[in-house]
């Protein structure tokens, strides 16, 4: 299951689209997951007019167990009401709607409208003017639309498929990475092996997240050297904790190009850590499906990495990125509010 919450940094998800007819909405809709859903049912959830919520399912999983979790991640959300939209043949849709429908009312949560997109015509479950939606549906012309050219304009892109957003976290193969991750290994192996090196390593880590950080930033890239590095003191919890909290305090547009970048970058079975540090900053930047994918990542490199597993917990369970906080970010950020405030008296 995809899924992502447009509250939690609305500055840093898709802007604020215009979606006040169908095929607005079914234009926004590839721009909000990050690809063109197809074999898909997907909720999109709306609070005080603005969408907020948005999941998505395979279509042939989409059986009561599957819609029961789908209505109770929903809930979690507390929408005012939701639209539930089906991608397939009408055989595949109908049935799976209505059981939708039903999972939804026994959550108390209403549904605005139902929509099918097959063949590129969308049709009406609700609407019963003929005018408004005709029996044999609508031209979908996403092209066409103001809300794609306003998600383009701010830079959002929509992969052709899921199976395109998959591989754009699988391992690219690299000149002399191999080479590199041996040569990091040596020399952290050396480095340990010398009063307080493990110390010394986690500042130096610490000093290259700040070092990483600021290139990605400002369109650089780490070297391979840099990169495998970094790759192994990652190992270190204490440096991998320290980039999840610098995720919680610093916008996700400095995060999302270094570990998106370092975990293609990170050879079969060595990118769990980055491929989580990417997970979590693509949720907190509302870009729920790419963090599914990338936890995939995670746990294909390492089945048993605890930190990714728990995560994906997490956001299988709708629960906002607000919660997934440490407590000590939380202090920081109250501390600086308390500043501002003495500042500004």
């Amino acid at each position: 299951m995809d899924h992502f919450q447009r509250t939690e940094n609305p500055a840093t998800l898709v802007p604020m689209l215009r979606v006040n007819q169908p095929g607005e909405l079914l234009a926004a809709v590839p721009y909000m997951l990050g690809f063109h859903p197809s074999d898909s049912l997907v909720v999109i959830g709306v609070k005080d007019g603005h969408l907020q919520f948005a999941a998505r399912a395979d279509l042939p999983a989409c059986e009561h167990e599957a819609l029961a979790s789908l209505a109770a991640v929903t809930a979690r959300q507390h929408p005012d009401t939701t639209i539930l939209i089906g991608y397939g043949t009408e055989a595949a849709v109908t049935p799976r709607l209505a059981t939708a429908r039903e999972a939804l009312a026994g959550r108390k949560i209403p549904v605005l409208e139902a929509l099918r997109l097959t063949d590129g015509r969308y049709y009406s479950y609700d609407c019963p003017e003929a005018s408004c939606c005709p029996p044999e549906g609508r031209v979908h012309e996403p092209d066409t639309t103001v809300a794609a050219a306003e998600a383009t304009l701010a830079g959002q892109v929509a992969l052709a498929s899921r199976a395109e957003l998959e591989a754009s976290v699988e391992p690219v193969p690299e000149p002399g990475m191999k080479e590199a991750s041996g040569t990091a290994e040596t020399r952290m192996i050396a480095r340990l092996a010398k009063p307080g090196g493990r110390k010394g390593l986690i500042m130096e880590g610490a000093a290259l997240l700040e070092v990483a950080l600021s290139r990605y930033y400002t369109g650089g890239t780490l070297t391979t050297d840099e990169t495998a590095w970094l790759l192994g003191l990652l190992l270190f919890t204490e440096i991998r904790d320290a980039a999840w909290r610098l995720i919680e305090l610093r916008p996700q547009d400095q995060h999302l190009p270094l570990w998106a970048d370092v975990t293609r970058r990170a050879e079969r079975g060595r990118g769990a850590p980055a491929a989580t540090l990417l997970a979590y900053a693509a949720y907190t930047a509302g870009q729920g499906s790419l963090a599914v994918v990338a936890l995939d990542r995670a746990l294909a490199d390492d089945p048993e990495y605890a930190l990714a597993d728990l995560l994906g917990q997490a956001i299988a369970s709708g629960i906002p990125p607000r919660k997934l906080r440490t407590p000590r970010a939380r202090r920081i950020k109250g501390k600086r509010r308390i500043r501002r405030r003495e500042t500004r008296a």
